[in-house]
């Protein structure tokens, strides 16, 4: 009899334990999807993220990295899939590196996070798939993209957030050092490497504003506007990569500058000033 008392008690106790570990997770749970939450906002040629965080006392970025890769864990990529291993990845011989180990050049690593610093829309220090489509969103705004292409630009950013960098969740963030590490290894998988920048055309259809194929200095300014840089940035990279001087580049012109930006670690190449001043740190 005693024993059973004791067997009842037992289970007493640990159901109440169960109720309140179980609302314990639930309001942490809650607290979390409070702190990140923000969505696309556009009005005419401007778009803005409204965002509602709660930052008291948190350090943004470790918290983030912390999440993101608890997430990965059970929702995002496999590791071993995002990760080739080298002896199983493939180079392309526009790649000017041997492309093994984590020996690329202070000035591709200088180039990666100028390229992070600009998808970093919100300027948080991290990427997340609302900035890879707020960036989206400014291109769409210009006007000059037509329906089915503006939804396909939509499509393949969003592809393109999957297939590098796992599920589309509010908690997925890339930072610095991983985006640095992802693009070492996209340029060393050539299935990836040939899609990860196929959104570059649609980036010079949305700026060729008089649909000539072709974009001017003034055209480009557009292009770099929507990167959140000046005008006068603008001119000078235009100038210089208007290597024949004909005062236009083509889509092909355009999208080899931009691709060759990310695969070269040449610093003669005019490719350098794609998209804008390389940043110092």
């Amino acid at each position: 009899m005693a024993l059973s008392l004791m067997r009842l008690g037992f289970r007493s106790v640990a159901s109440k334990l169960e109720r309140s570990a179980a609302i314990l997770s639930n309001t942490s749970v809650q607290n979390q999807m409070k702190l990140i939450h923000s969505k696309v906002t556009c009005n005419g040629n401007v778009c803005y993220l409204q965002a509602f965080q709660d930052q008291r006392d948190i350090d943004l970025s470790e918290y983030a990295g912390a999440l993101r890769r608890n997430y990965s864990k059970h929702h995002g990529r496999p590791e071993e899939n995002r990760r080739k291993k080298e002896s199983d990845s493939e180079s392309d011989s526009d790649c000017d590196t041997e492309c093994k180990g984590f020996d690329r050049s202070e000035f591709w690593r200088r180039k990666m996070r100028t390229v992070h610093n600009i998808l970093d829309v919100d300027k948080d220090g991290l990427i997340s798939f609302n900035d890879f489509l707020l960036f989206s969103e400014r291109f769409k705004s210009l006007g000059h993209l037509d329906e089915q292409q503006a939804k396909e630009f939509t499509a393949i950013i969003k592809l393109t957030w999957e297939e590098q960098w796992g599920a589309i969740d509010p908690y997925n963030f890339v930072t610095v050092e991983q985006y640095l590490e992802d693009m070492h290894h996209v340029l060393n998988d050539k299935t990836l490497k040939k899609k990860a920048h196929r959104w570059l055309p649609y980036l010079f259809k949305a700026v060729d504003k008089d649909k000539s194929g072709f974009i001017s200095v003034k055209e480009f300014k557009l292009f770099f506007r929507c990167l959140g840089l000046d005008n006068e940035h603008a001119a000078v990279a235009f100038a210089v990569i208007d290597v024949n001087g004909d005062g236009k580049l083509s889509l092909k012109e355009f999208v080899k500058l931009g691709k060759d930006f990310f695969t070269t670690e040449d610093e003669s190449r005019v490719s350098k000033m794609f998209w804008g001043p390389l940043i110092d740190v």
